[in-house]
């Protein structure tokens, strides 16, 4: 039988509030899974509390529920998304984009959850040094580029997958007076060839040795945890072998079509910013204690299918993907991080003859944003369609967890 919850459609946060007590009764759960579980059991209900508006015209009353605003959370993404996409319009470049793909082999998806900040650090490292130290290089392009890079940590599945998404611009700054990555009055803008500047192949074999002796310097400075099904790993010749076997593999390095829009790029990158591991329009329904769920299967010629599992394992499989506290996930490098933002970039800008765009949403309260992304303003009545929802009451709840 499927569980009945009206005529509205399945959401995360009925996972959860339905099998969520039981899981936590029954598997022992780091403190930052389990606000996670709460804050988005909680949000937009009462537990978190809220307010009370009234039609300044015919007395229409709306009670509004506050957001639990958890980065994990399907329904908090899409204002921060638009927030982030607004800002990045600002640095975005008049050039070509690249988006390239970082995997790590699956035989290190165990110690990335157990070290978490210590492999996904590593991961950022690798792939942006990659990346930029091959652009510097003058047989691939001798400039300095940049890109921007955003962690995902699962597959369509919802199994443990760590991979990056990069955004790169198809060239970089050529600095004719000073050495590579510093500041001088002199340059110009060298675009790439058609087909990216470097080959797959060639960034692939260098992010594995970056990536690899990163690991191998944290193994011997014992800053790697080993529990559960690795805890061999912790003698030196497991992990030797396991370097070594890893050395042999070919690493997924993944570039897509280059795209030229400006408008297209951003909103392009925006999808995969805030994505959360699954969407509440993925989740299709609940059935007796089975988690009915669509997903995308790349080895099928991309088809789209339905995966059924037992509440404990798709929950367990979500629980993979809570990242460590404050964890950030977008960053930036080269051309685009902070202290060449106002140096470097806005040289190549004066060159491409683009001027610096101000964020449009700078300093807008949400509601403002909302007016404008979708032309649904909260402020007037929904009644009367004349008068102004005006504030006349606030209820607390409980602090939802971040």
């Amino acid at each position: 039988m499927k569980t009945k919850l009206g005529s509205r459609k399945v959401e995360l946060a009925d996972v959860f509030c339905l099998f969520g007590d039981e899981y936590r009764k029954t598997h022992k759960l780091p403190i930052q899974q389990r606000n996670v579980m709460f804050a988005i059991e909680a949000c937009r209900t009462a537990l978190l509390g809220g307010h009370i508006d009234v039609c300044d015209s015919c007395a229409h009353k709306r009670i509004s529920y506050n957001s639990c605003r958890n980065r994990h959370c399907p329904k908090c993404q899409n204002l921060n998304k638009e927030k982030w996409i607004d800002k990045l319009a600002s640095s975005i470049l008049p050039t070509k984009y690249f988006h390239i793909v970082f995997t790590i082999p699956s035989e290190l998806n165990r110690l990335c959850l157990i070290n978490q900040k210590i492999m996904y650090d590593t991961l950022f490292h690798s792939a942006s040094q990659t990346i930029l130290s091959l652009a510097k290089d003058k047989k691939h392009l001798g400039a300095l580029t940049g890109l921007v890079a955003i962690l995902h940590t699962w597959g369509q599945n919802l199994r443990d997958h760590p991979h990056l998404h990069t955004l790169v611009p198809a060239g970089g700054w050529r600095d004719v007076n000073a050495k590579l990555g510093q500041a001088s009055n002199y340059g110009y803008w060298k675009n790439s060839k058609k087909n990216f500047f470097i080959h797959v192949k060639i960034i692939s074999k260098l992010f594995r040795g970056k990536f690899l002796a990163s690991l191998k310097e944290a193994y011997l400075n014992g800053v790697l945890k080993f529990e559960g099904e690795i805890k061999e790993l912790a003698k030196r010749g497991n992990f030797d072998a396991l370097l070594s076997l890893l050395y042999k593999k070919e690493w997924v390095v993944y570039s897509k079509e280059s795209m030229k829009n400006s408008a297209a790029i951003i909103k392009y990158l925006g999808n995969y910013s805030h994505r959360v591991a699954i969407t509440n329009s993925r989740i299709k329904s609940i059935t007796n204690k089975n988690i009915d769920f669509e997903w995308k299967d790349y080895r099928d010629h991309n088809k789209r299918k339905l995966m059924s599992l037992n509440a404990n394992e798709f929950i367990r499989r979500f629980l993979l993907h809570v990242l460590p506290p404050r964890y950030c996930k977008i960053r930036y490098y080269g051309l685009f991080s902070s202290r060449n933002r106002k140096t470097m970039l806005q040289k190549c800008k004066k060159v491409m003859a683009k001027k610096m765009i101000a964020e449009s949403f700078k300093g807008l309260a949400w509601h403002e944003i909302l007016k404008i992304k979708s032309g649904i303003d909260l402020l007037k009545c929904p009644h009367c369609k004349n008068g102004k929802m005006v504030q006349k009451e606030v209820f607390k709840g409980k602090k939802a967890p971040t």
